[in-house]
């Protein structure tokens, strides 16, 4: 028997949620902060850090600032879950545009997850020691004040740039030195898909 187009996207969904969850539990019960692990040279590391902001370690206004971004993905995740619910009872939506809002979706819920419950479920990671899954004693803060786990590094060039090179000669120059998780690929991925091959259905033009 076939699976409906919404059971394909459930598979699709929990899939997306359980590689992000799994990923960032395995590094945070394994490295302690800073820790690195070369997958690809120094291409492509594994770099253990935490995050108490936005999307690949920018900060947002201290403990308030996190209180209300952590509202806002909860705000975000239902009203995409709803307009996504919708867009599945119409015949005349493509595939793809549910599946771009649905990685984006993840992303949002990914993220969501670790604000909500890692404070109250781990106990706090260090340079030097690992943390714990369900300590005595409970956690290292209250919900919506856990930190969200990043440990995806692709500094792809690192270099020191020539003396005669204008403004920045001579200084270190790093390409994209973000450190991200997996939800944030959703997000990033999820979106640059719908802005490259699904504009026309945002846009209101008729898709061949």
């Amino acid at each position: 028997m076939a699976l409906s187009k919404g059971k394909k996207l459930t598979i699709f969904v929990i899939a997306l949620l359980i590689i992000d969850q799994v990923s960032k539990i395995l590094v945070k019960t394994n490295m302690t902060l800073g820790q690195s692990i070369n997958v690809l040279g120094d291409w492509f590391q594994i770099y253990f850090v935490e995050n108490v902001g936005m999307a690949f370690g920018m900060a947002f206004g201290g403990n308030v600032g996190k209180l209300l971004l952590t509202v806002f993905r909860i705000a975000l995740g239902i009203a995409m879950f709803i307009y996504i619910r919708k867009l599945l009872k119409r015949d005349d939506v493509p595939t793809g545009v549910l599946y771009g809002l649905a990685a984006i979706m993840c992303g949002a819920v990914g993220n969501i997850f670790d604000s909500l419950f890692y404070g109250m479920i781990f106990s706090e990671s260090g340079f030097t020691q690992v943390a714990t899954m369900f300590p005595e004693g409970g956690g290292y803060a209250g919900p919506f004040f856990g930190k969200v786990v990043d440990m995806l590094y692709f500094p792809i060039i690192d270099t020191t740039l020539p003396d005669w090179f204008p403004i920045w000669g001579g200084k270190p120059f790093r390409f994209f030195s973000a450190i991200f998780n997996f939800a944030d690929s959703c997000i990033t991925v999820g979106a640059f898909y719908l802005v490259i091959f699904q504009w026309r259905f945002f846009s209101g033009k008729e898709i061949a």
